[in-house]
C-alpha cells in the first residue's frame, strides 16, 4: 500500500500553488473578475498557513477537501493562463463568458473550503467566524460585466445578427470597443487588436471549436470595414476610384443630390441605417421604431395598413448610401482645394468649416484630406499675417486631420509645420492655446512621445522660448500642456539649458537633484555658464544646493564642480542662508584648511568664504545647521598663515584676506583676535604685495587693527617706499573704500609722530586727505577729516598753515552746513583746533613803515582787534564760520553742538572777553548756548557753562542775559553735591559773576564767594 503525502506537505504545496495563481490572477487585462477571484485565493492562503501551524486531522474527510481545493486552484490557474495574454478586444467580446468561469470556479473553491472547515471545526475554531466569512462570500459570489462593457457586446451581437457590414457603423462601433479597453482608435493599434482575433480564431479552428471560429470570422470581417482597420493603400485607392467617378461632374459643384431613395420618408433626410418593410419601403430604422412604438400600423410611405410590421436591414441600399456619401467626399475635398488656393482669408474660412465637417462624418476623411493635397496646402498657407480667426480656424483645421492619424502627423512634419506653428505660439493667447493643443496632438503617437518630432521641435529657433512663456498663461490648460511638452525635451541636456537660458530651471534642478552621476556633472558644468542675476541665482539656489553639498563628498573633479557652482550661487543672501542651514559653512571651511587638497578646491573654498561673508554679512551665515556660530579664532588663524606661507597662491589668500576683512568687520571682537594672533605683523607685509586687491584688502585690515594696536605701522611706514604707497591708496579716487581705510589708518596712529606728519606733508598725503574732503564718500570723507587732526595741532602753527593753504578751511566751513553728524562735529573740531592760533596770529607788528601801514588799511576784527584773514589769521569771522556754529549750537545735537561751543570759545580771549563776547551776541549765539543748560548731556552742560563763565565777565552780557540765564543755572546749583558736584560748582560761579554785576546788592548765591 503507498505511503501516504503528509496533510502539511499538501498544505505547503497547496499555498504556494495559490499565491502563484493570486498573483497571476491581478496580471489579467480583464481586471474585476479576476481580481477578485486574486483576492478570495489570497485570503485562502491565510487560512492554509493557519492551519500549517497547528495539527489538522489527518482524516479522509481531511484529505478529499484539501484534493477538492488542489482540483479548484488548478482550474482556477488554467483559467488565468488561458486569458493573461489575449488581447483587449477579445477579452471585451468574451466578457460575459470570462465572468461566468471566474463566478464558477469561485464558487467551486467555497464550496471545497466549506467542507474543509466542516472536517477540522475544533481546529478551526479560533477562526472559525473569519473561514465561514469568507466560504459564505465565495460560494454566493455573484460577478458581472460592467454595465458599458455589456452594452458594447450587445450591440455588436445586434449587428452580427442583422448582419450589419457598412463601414460607417464599423468605425463606431470600433470607437466604442476601443474606449471601453483604453486603446487609442490608430491603424498600428487596431491593427494589433484585430491580429489578437485572427490568432484566436485560428486556436478555435485547431480546437474545432466552429461555432467560435465563426463568430470570431463575424466579429473580425464587420470591423475590417472601419476606417482605422483598412489598409492604406485600400484607402488610397478608394479615393482615387471615387474621384474618377467625379470628373465628370462640374468641378464649380460642390456636392452631388442625393437619389429619391436614399431619402427617408419619415424624416426626410438621407439615411444612415436603412431597413425595408414587407412593402418595400425603407425608411431609417430608429424613426421606423418610433413610428411603430407611437402606435402607427401604416407603411410611412404609401399608408397601407401593414399586416406584417417586420423589417429587416436594407443592406444594398446602405451601401448605395455610402457610395454617394463618398462621391460627396470626393467632391468638398476638390472645392475644398480650389478655396485653400486662392489665399482670401473668407474662401479659406470656408474650405476650413468643410474639411472641419468632413472628418466629424468619416474617419475615413482624415487620409481622403492628405490624399488629396489638402493638408500640404494648409502647411504651406500657414501665416501669422491672417487675421486671428483665421489664424485659429487653420490651427483647429490641422489638429482635427492629425489627431489619432500617424500618417498626416508625418506630413505635417515633413512640410514644415513645426516651423509654421511655432510663431504662433507668442501671438494672442487664443491662437496660442490652438496652437499648443496642435503640437501637443502632433508630438504624440500610439506608444506616448514622438522623440523624433520632439527632436525636430526642440531645434527649431524659438520654440523652448515660446514654451517658456507660455507657463505663464492665465489658462490653465495651456500652461500645463507647454510645460509637458518642456519637460519631454528636456530628456536631452541640450534642451535643458536651452530652457535655463530663458529662465526656466526645473528641469535643471530636476536634473541636479534626480540625474545619473555623469548627467549631473553636465548640468552643473552648463549651469556654470549660464548668466544669472540676482532672482534667477534665487530660482536656481534653492534647488540645487543640497545636492551641491553633497557632490562634495565625491572625487576632486566633482568637488571642484560643485564648489565652483557655489561659488556662482554663494554670493546671494538667500542662498547663504540654504547652505548655512544645511550645515555647508563647516563642509567648506574643513576643505578650504585640508592640507592634502588641490590649491584649486582650497580658492574655491576661500571664494565662497568670501561671499558668505560679503555685503556686511560678515559672522551672520558662519553657523552650523542648527544656527550655531561657529568657532572663528582658528579660521581667522589660518587665514593669516595663509598669507604669511609664499607658495599660497594668490587665487587663494586674495578671497581668504577679504573674508578675513568682512568678518572682522562685522565683529570688533574677532578684530582683537586677529591683532593677538599677529595681524598686524602679518597684514603689514601685504602693502607690498605684487596684487593691487591683497594690498588694498590689507590697508582695510590694518586701519581695522589699528584701532587696537597701531605700534609697529609707524615704523613700517616710516620705511623707503612705504610711505608713498599709502599716499596712492589715498589718492586712489576710483576706491572709496580704499581712501577711507588709508586715511582712518592714519587717524589711528599717534598724532605724537612728527616724522610722520612731516613726510606726509613733503609727499603730498596732506593733499590727498584734503582731496579726499571733496569725494562724494561720506566714510572716506570722516576719515580724511580724522586724519586731519594730525596737521590741526595747535602746536604746530607750520602744519596749520600747511592745511589752511590747501584750501581746507573753506571746506571745512561748508561742512557745517551739510553733511552727517560725524562729519559736521569733526569740521568744528578742526575748526577749533586752527581758532585756537587765530589771537597770536593778530598780534599786530611792532616794527615801523609800510608793512605797519598796510595791516591797519582793513577793516579791523572785531574779536582780534586786527585785520584778519582766514589764510593769516584763520580767523572764523572772515571765513563766515560763526552763523553755522551757531546753528549746530541750535540743533539739539549733542556731538555737534560741544564741538561748536569749543569752538566758540577760541573767540572769547581771557584778555578781552568782551570782545568775543559782544560777537557772540551780535550772531545770536548766547541764547542757544543758555538753552544747553536745559537740554544738553552733562559733559556739553559743563562746556557751555565754561563759555557762560567768560561771557558773564562783560557786564554788558550779563544785563542782556543774566536774568535769563538765572533759571538754568539755579536749576544746576539745586542738585545735591554728590551727583554733579562739578556742575553745581561751575553754575554756581557764573551766577557769582552775574551777582558781581548786578545792580542789586544781595548775593544771588549765599555762601559762595570767589
Amino acid at each position: 500500500m503507498a505511503e501516504l503525502v503528509p496533510v502539511g506537505t499538501i498544505l505547503a504545496v497547496l499555498s504556494n500553488q495559490i499565491i502563484k495563481t493570486a498573483v497571476a490572477a491581478k496580471e489579467v487585462l480583464e481586471k474585476e473578475s479576476f481580481k477578485i477571484l486574486s483576492k478570495h485565493l489570497f485570503s485562502i492562503q491565510v487560512v492554509l498557513e493557519e492551519l500549517q501551524s497547528k495539527k489538522l486531522d489527518d482524516s479522509p474527510a481531511t484529505r478529499k477537501a484539501l484534493e477538492s481545493i488542489e482540483s479548484d486552484v488548478k482550474k482556477a490557474n488554467n483559467l488565468v493562463e488561458k486569458y493573461k495574454n489575449k488581447g483587449r478586444f477579445y477579452l471585451l467580446i468574451k466578457c460575459r463568458n470570462i465572468v461566468k468561469e471566474v463566478q464558477d470556479i469561485t464558487r467551486h473553491i467555497g464550496k471545497s473550503l466549506a467542507a474543509l472547515s466542516v472536517a477540522n471545526i475544533e481546529v478551526l475554531s479560533g477562526m472559525s467566524e473569519q473561514v465561514n466569512r469568507l466560504q459564505n462570500e465565495m460560494q454566493r459570489a455573484e460577478l458581472e460585466a460592467s454595465h458599458s462593457q455589456k452594452r458594447v457586446v450587445d450591440k455588436l451581437n445586434q449587428a452580427l445578427k442583422d448582419q450589419i457590414q457598412d463601414q460607417e457603423f464599423a468605425n463606431d462601433m470600433l470607437k466604442e470597443i476601443a474606449r471601453a479597453v483604453g486603446v487609442p482608435v490608430e491603424p498600428a493599434e487596431i491593427s494589433k487588436e484585430l491580429e489578437s482575433f485572427k490568432r484566436e480564431k485560428e486556436e478555435a479552428a485547431n480546437r474545432k471549436e466552429m461555432a467560435e471560429v465563426f463568430f470570431l470570422e463575424q466579429v473580425i470581417k464587420l470591423l475590417s470595414q472601419a476606417d482605422a482597420a483598412r489598409n492604406y493603400e485600400e484607402v488610397r485607392n478608394q479615393y482615387f476610384q471615387r474621384l474618377r467617378v467625379i470628373e465628370c461632374h462640374d468641378p464649380k459643384e460642390e456636392s452631388i443630390q442625393p437619389f429619391k431613395p436614399f431619402i427617408c420618408c419619415i424624416t426626410g433626410h438621407v439615411m444612415l441605417d436603412p431597413v425595408s418593410l414587407c412593402t418595400g419601403t425603407a425608411c431609417e430604422r430608429t424613426a421606423l421604431e418610433a413610428w411603430f412604438n407611437s402606435g402607427e400600423k401604416t407603411d410611412p410611405e404609401t399608408g397601407e395598413i401593414l399586416e406584417d410590421c417586420s423589417y429587416r436591414s436594407n443592406l444594398r441600399l446602405r451601401q448605395s448610401i455610402q457610395e454617394w456619401r463618398e462621391l460627396n467626399y470626393c467632391v468638398k475635398i476638390r472645392s475644398c482645394k480650389e478655396k485653400l488656393l486662392a489665399e482670401a482669408d473668407s474662401s479659406i474660412k470656408e474650405a476650413l468649416s468643410c474639411m472641419q465637417e468632413l472628418i466629424k462624418e468619416s474617419s475615413i476623411n482624415k487620409d481622403w484630406i492628405s490624399i488629396g493635397g489638402l493638408t500640404e496646402i494648409l502647411v504651406s498657407i500657414i501665416s501669422p499675417l491672417h487675421d486671428d480667426d483665421v489664424n485659429i480656424h487653420q490651427i483647429n483645421a490641422l489638429n482635427d486631420i492629425v489627431e489619432g492619424n500617424e500618417r498626416n502627423k508625418e506630413i505635417f512634419i515633413e512640410n514644415e509645420g513645426l516651423y509654421n506653428v511655432i510663431p504662433y505660439l507668442a501671438l494672442d493667447s487664443s491662437v496660442a492655446k490652438a496652437a499648443i493643443n496642435l503640437l501637443h496632438e502632433v508630438l504624440h503617437d500610439s506608444s506616448g512621445w514622438n522623440t523624433a518630432y520632439c527632436n525636430d521641435l526642440s531645434q527649431q529657433k524659438n520654440a523652448i522660448t515660446f514654451l517658456v512663456e507660455l507657463l505663464k498663461s492665465p489658462t490653465r490648460e495651456v500652461a500645463e500642456k507647454a510645460e509637458a511638452i518642456l519637460m519631454k525635451l528636456c530628456d536631452e541636456e541640450e534642451n535643458i539649458l536651452k530652457a535655463a537660458e530663458v529662465h526656466w530651471y526645473k528641469p535643471l534642478v530636476d536634473r541636479v537633484n534626480e540625474g545619473p552621476a555623469s548627467s549631473r556633472m553636465s548640468i552643473v558644468r552648463a549651469l556654470l555658464s549660464l548668466e544669472l542675476d540676482e532672482d534667477h541665482i534665487k530660482l536656481v539656489g534653492a534647488g540645487v544646493i543640497s545636492p551641491l553639498l553633497e557632490m562634495l563628498a565625491e572625487s576632486m573633479e566633482v568637488k571642484e564642480l560643485s564648489l565652483s557652482a557655489l561659488v556662482k550661487l554663494s554670493g546671494i543672501h538667500e542662498i547663504k542662508k540654504l547652505i548655512a542651514d544645511a550645515g555647508g559653512v563647516r563642509l567648506i571651511l574643513d576643505l578650504m584648511f585640508s592640507s592634502h587638497l588641490r590649491t584649486v578646491i582650497i580658492a574655491k573654498c576661500s571664494e565662497i568664504l568670501k561671499n558668505l561673508s560679503s555685503d556686511g554679512d560678515g559672522t551672520k551665515f558662519l553657523v552650523n545647521e542648527n544656527g550655531m556660530q561657529l568657532q572663528l579664532e582658528p579660521v581667522i588663524t589660518n587665514v593669516l598663515a595663509y598669507q604669511q606661507n609664499l607658495m599660497i597662491s594668490d587665487i587663494v589668500r586674495r578671497p581668504a584676506l577679504h573674508a578675513l576683512l568682512q568678518i572682522c568687520q562685522s565683529d570688533a571682537g574677532l578684530v582683537k583676535t586677529a591683532v593677538s594672533a599677529s595681524g598686524v605683523s602679518v597684514i603689514l607685509p601685504l602693502l607690498d604685495d605684487s596684487n593691487q586687491e591683497i594690498r588694498e584688502t590689507a590697508i582695510n585690515l590694518l586701519f581695522l587693527f589699528s584701532q587696537h594696536e597701531p605700534q609697529g605701522v609707524v615704523e613700517y611706514l616710516l620705511k623707503p617706499r612705504r610711505l608713498e604707497a599709502l599716499v596712492g591708496f589715498l589718492e586712489n579716487e576710483d576706491k572709496s573704500d580704499v581712501q577711507m581705510a588709508a586715511a582712518g589708518l592714519l587717524a589711528n596712529l599717534p598724532k605724537s609722530e612728527i616724522r610722520l606728519t612731516e613726510k606726509l606733508i613733503e609727499i603730498g598725503g596732506l593733499k590727498a586727505i584734503i582731496s579726499i574732503l571733496r569725494s562724494e564718500s561720506i566714510e572716506a570723507k570722516e576719515n580724511a577729516l580724522s586724519a586731519l587732526f594730525r596737521f590741526t595741532d595747535p602746536t604746530n602753527i607750520q602744519f596749520q598753515h600747511s592745511v589752511v593753504d590747501l584750501g581746507a578751511y573753506p571746506l571745512l566751513v561748508s561742512f557745517l552746513r551739510d553733511a552727517s553728524v560725524t562729519t559736521k562735529a569733526r569740521a568744528a573740531a578742526l575748526l577749533g583746533d586752527l581758532s585756537m592760533r587765530s589771537s597770536e596770529l593778530s598780534v599786530m607788528p611792532k616794527i615801523a613803515g609800510c608793512w605797519s601801514i598796510l595791516w591797519t588799511r582793513g577793516k579791523i576784527c572785531p574779536v582780534h582787534g586786527v585785520v584778519c584773514s582766514v589764510t593769516t589769521t584763520f580767523c572764523l569771522l572772515e571765513a563766515n564760520a560763526l552763523p553755522e556754529l551757531v546753528t549746530l549750537l541750535q540743533g539739539n545735537v549733542h556731538a555737534t553742538a560741544y564741538e561748536a561751543i569749543q569752538t566758540l570759545s577760541t573767540l572769547v580771549r581771557e584778555e578781552s572777553p568782551h570782545r568775543g563776547a559782544n560777537v557772540l551776541h551780535e550772531n545770536n549765539a548766547i541764547r542757544p548756548l543758555i538753552e544747553v543748560l536745559s537740554w544738553g548731556q552733562e559733559s556739553l552742560k559743563a562746556e557751555a557753562l565754561g563759555l557762560l563763565e567768560k561771557i558773564f565777565m562783560s557786564k554788558d552780557m550779563v544785563d542782556l542775559y543774566g536774568s535769563t540765564a538765572k533759571v538754568p543755572l539755579f536749576g544746576l546749583t539745586g542738585r545735591s553735591m554728590h551727583e554733579e558736584g562739578h556742575l553745581q560748582r561751575k553754575a554756581a560761579r557764573v551766577l557769582l559773576l552775574i551777582d558781581r554785576h548786578s545792580r542789586s546788592s544781595t548775593s544771588l548765591v549765599a555762601g559762595i564767594s570767589d
